[in-house]
């Protein structure tokens, strides 16, 4: 069996070993190491093909015997073949940003395009670019000479494309740049994949740029990276096949609705219908206050609250395939809405109003249920993607979410 892995410093959080078993079956490992083992380790002949992430794609380049013309040109390896201990050096992330390009829909030539970054990525994403025409094609970093200083000469841009990891897990709700400044923009691209919707993503979708994140360039990438391993063709249409599956298991799945609609009788049973982990924000607001939601009401009021319900949403809302339920009131506050859409689809459960319970609830206590769901009820419609009655049993719900979600 061939043994193949991945390379890099810090690989916690990586969908390669799932991606390449879905490819092939070789085996895939994860190979963390220093930059002062990195030598050692690619001359010790323990494997026979690897992927090159962060923070090594153009540092391997002087331990390999043999680079390709495309990886030479762009001055940056990410996978490497070892035939018969000769080490030869590939990119495969070109094909990887050509397929999202192409899957995107975004037009690259004869547009002014900003990449973001000046690492391994970005050197990738400038030669596919200007391979398909984009001009001028324009490297943002901290310390050149177009920098973040001095964006506003660039504000005529009509690409722009993140080739950094700002935004990325679990540094969530970062973004490299304000997309408002820019009023020309065709399209905006992140090679971030994990949160599915970064900062940015959820920036260019609330302005109506066409967009599109880094899942579809990884999984591309390495269908390309499987046939240098393999020596074998591996058809396109696995691409979208693996992506499929990969974003529905990321996918979290989000109740909201008034209190006492059942979130967290459905989310238990839609958890186990699925098969993932349920988690209750209520609860876990509970355990980090050290009191019951009452008691917090009562020492803090409702705004101390919803501070700390935002606070909880935005750590819940990084993690990825989980079932979770949340409080009636957390679509008061606008700041929930990216920190649960960032990786997940928001179903919003309807109830009879006649049904809603309200013991142990301070808000339906302290105003009339109806006039809670007039305030509440065009923010639950803001906030979601899917709409479910609860007006049945429990299955009938579930049913209904799962059929949705299809």
């Amino acid at each position: 069996m061939l043994r193949c892995g991945l390379l890099g410093r810090k690989l916690g959080h990586s969908y390669s070993p799932q991606i390449h078993r879905e490819l092939s079956c070789y085996e895939y490992k994860l190979y963390e190491k220093e930059p002062e083992e990195l030598e050692a380790f690619l001359k010790s002949g323990t494997f026979d093909g690897l992927n090159v992430t962060i923070p090594y794609k153009k540092t391997v380049m002087a331990y390999l015997d043999e680079i390709s013309p495309e990886a030479a040109a762009i001055g940056s390896v990410n996978t490497i073949v070892n035939r018969g201990g000769k080490l030869t050096g590939y990119n495969t992330d070109a094909f990887g940003f050509s397929w999202l390009l192409q899957k995107s829909g975004v037009e690259a030539a004869d547009k002014k395009a900003l990449v973001f970054g000046s690492g391994g990525a970005s050197v990738t994403v400038c030669h596919v670019l200007k391979s398909l025409g984009a001009d001028p094609v324009v490297v943002i970093s901290r310390t050149g000479e177009n920098n973040y200083e001095n964006l506003d000469r660039h504000l005529d841009a009509k690409l722009l494309i993140n080739a950094t990891p700002l935004g990325m897990y679990p540094n969530n709700g970062e973004s490299p740049v304000d997309l408002t400044r820019f009023s020309a923009l065709d399209g905006v691209l992140d090679v971030v994949y994990n949160p599915a919707r970064t900062a940015l993503m959820l920036q260019a979708e609330q302005l109506g740029i066409p967009h599109a994140s880094g899942l579809s360039m990884l999984v591309a990438q390495a269908k390309k990276a499987c046939e240098y391993f393999t020596g074998n063709p591996v058809p396109d249409a696995e691409i979208d096949r693996i992506e499929r599956l990969l974003s529905r298991q990321m996918e979290n799945i989000i109740l909201i609705g008034m209190p006492g609609c059942g979130k967290s009788s459905v989310g238990k049973a839609l958890a186990a219908a699925l098969n993932r982990p349920f988690l209750d924000a209520d609860e876990e607001i509970v355990r980090r206050a050290g009191c019951s939601i009452p008691e917090i009401f009562a020492a803090q009021a409702e705004a101390g609250f919803r501070r700390l319900e935002s606070a909880v949403l935005a750590d819940l809302g990084k993690q990825s395939g989980i079932i979770l339920a949340t409080g009636g009131g957390c679509v008061t506050r606008p700041e929930n809405y990216p920190a649960l859409h960032q990786n997940g689809r928001i179903v919003w459960l309807t109830r009879d109003l006649s049904l809603l319970p309200t013991d142990g609830r301070p808000m339906s206590q302290a105003n009339p249920l109806e006039a809670l769901w007039e305030r509440r009820k065009a923010l639950y419609e803001q906030f979601s993607d899917i709409k479910a009655a609860n007006d049945g049993t429990i299955s009938e719900c579930v049913n209904a979410i799962e059929e949705a979600l299809l």
